[in-house]
């Protein structure tokens, strides 16, 4: 917790690493949401760095996630069936992993939005409540 007495440097120190434990707390919560957001929309298979590129262009050029991060997240979906995934060769690297949503995980994804949306509008309605006073 900061004190009245911190010096300013320190203050604003300690309120960064705050903040990134927050974002990072935030942001795990919700790669999966938007993960399957992002395969639901899909005409087509997609795989991870086309899905980071999608991410980075949703966000006007900033990405809320590392890149790296998606790879687990999309195993571990793929591991508990709400994603299919396959492997092709690739002739500029290395294989590529294709993953496209199941029908579970529509299902899920339904689940999740309401969800999301009913928290969503639960912090709204806390974070609102001080200008109504």
């Amino acid at each position: 917790m900061l004190s009245d007495s911190e010096e300013p440097d320190t203050q604003d120190e300690t309120t960064g690493l705050f903040l990134r434990k927050f974002q990072k707390e935030l942001n795990a919560g919700t790669l999966s949401l938007v993960l399957l957001c992002v395969l639901d929309q899909a005409k087509e298979e997609l795989y991870g760095y086309q899905i980071a590129k999608l991410l980075e262009k949703a966000g006007g050029g900033q990405t809320m996630f590392k890149q790296g991060a998606l790879y687990p997240v999309l195993r571990g979906l793929s591991a508990n069936g709400l994603l299919s995934s396959r492997v092709e060769p690739s002739t500029s690297g290395p294989p590529r992993r294709y993953y496209q949503i199941t029908g579970n995980g529509r299902l899920i994804l339904t689940k999740w939005r309401h969800a999301w949306q009913a928290t969503r509008d639960f912090v709204d309605t806390l974070m609102n409540t001080k200008d109504e006073k």
